[in-house]
């Protein structure tokens, strides 16, 4: 008999102690509770209020009158702000979310080479700009359209340009900004993420990988690091999709709203100007549903690629 055998029947006797299911269960379902009360009252019955209202034309004042698919209509037919939202956005998705996924994962594989210290502090320091709400104000000072800002006193210093560069209200240079700083705060839990799940990946297969013939970090990166933290890389590349497909306070911040032109207006921008400035609150509900669309869309295709059948 072994010892836990042994410690088993000392305590129990030879008596068998099963337990149900169900009992088993009922304690995991009081703790969820509050979670799933916040979590249905919170998020899953305001999607479905503006999936109902997306049919709906209501200004908040009157009672709403249905309108059926009138709302997305007008969305493809009669609002010429739409196509040069949703334009912006996927650039914004295109440039900045593969950019910040790779640099994510990259600069997080470099840092996990450092001793522990190190390896903190770096950590702290790539973190720190999602650590600090409205950190991006300090952008506002660099490219300040005056010759006080530092970009534009850099540049008169080294006699390439006489007169400053007004950065947030030229068309050319808002767009590149504001992907630049989204960059910078892109980092985030992603990073984070990915430092926990290249510690936790097993050291035994690096070792049988030597033993099979792997030469190189780079060789191991690919045919052990990447496999071994599917599920990670799979959370960070939803967060980087919900961070460009989300992308308003920035943009709105730097460069206004209106921006000129347009220029950086997104499909959450536009939600904002059409929900809480014209009070179309039917159409803003039928443009959030686009959005939560286009992002379950691109969500099921980063699925489609990251994870594979084992």
């Amino acid at each position: 008999m072994s010892t836990l055998q042994a410690e088993r029947t000392k305590l129990f006797g030879k008596k068998r102690i099963s337990f149900s299911q169900d009992a088993l269960r009922a304690p995991f379902v009081v703790m969820l509770l509050p979670f799933l009360i916040l979590f249905l009252v919170f998020t899953m019955i305001p999607i479905g209020a503006s999936v109902v209202l997306s049919f709906f034309d209501y200004d908040v004042v009157n009672t709403p009158s249905w309108v059926g698919l009138g709302n997305y209509l007008k969305m493809f037919v009669n609002d010429y702000e739409f196509p040069i939202a949703v334009g912006n956005t996927l650039k914004f998705a295109l440039v900045t979310g593969p950019i910040s996924f790779a640099l994510a994962f990259l600069l997080a594989w470099m840092i996990n080479e450092f001793g522990p210290k190190t390896r903190s502090l770096l950590s702290f320091l790539f973190y720190s700009p999602a650590l600090v709400g409205n950190g991006y104000f300090i952008w506002q000072i660099m490219f300040s359209g005056d010759s006080y800002g530092y970009i534009n006193s850099l540049l008169i210093s080294m006699g390439l340009i006489t007169d400053p560069i007004q950065w947030f209200r030229d068309p050319t240079y808002t767009f590149t900004i504001v992907m630049i700083v989204q960059l910078w705060m892109s980092m985030g839990i992603s990073f984070l993420a990915n430092i926990a799940g290249l510690n936790n990946v097993d050291e035994a297969m690096y070792e049988a990988g030597a033993i099979d013939g792997i030469r190189n970090r780079w060789a191991e990166l690919w045919y052990i690091t990447v496999p071994s933290m599917k599920s990670i890389l799979l959370f960070s590349a939803v967060m980087q999709v919900q961070s460009t497909f989300s992308i308003s306070a920035v943009a709105t911040t730097l460069t206004g709203f209106p921006s000129v032109n347009h220029s950086t207006e997104t499909i959450l921008t536009h939600i904002t100007d059409v929900g809480t400035v014209r009070f179309d609150m039917g159409y803003a509900s039928a443009l959030s549903v686009f959005l939560f669309a286009l992002m379950m869309i691109v969500r099921l295709v980063l699925g489609r690629l990251l994870v594979t059948k084992d």
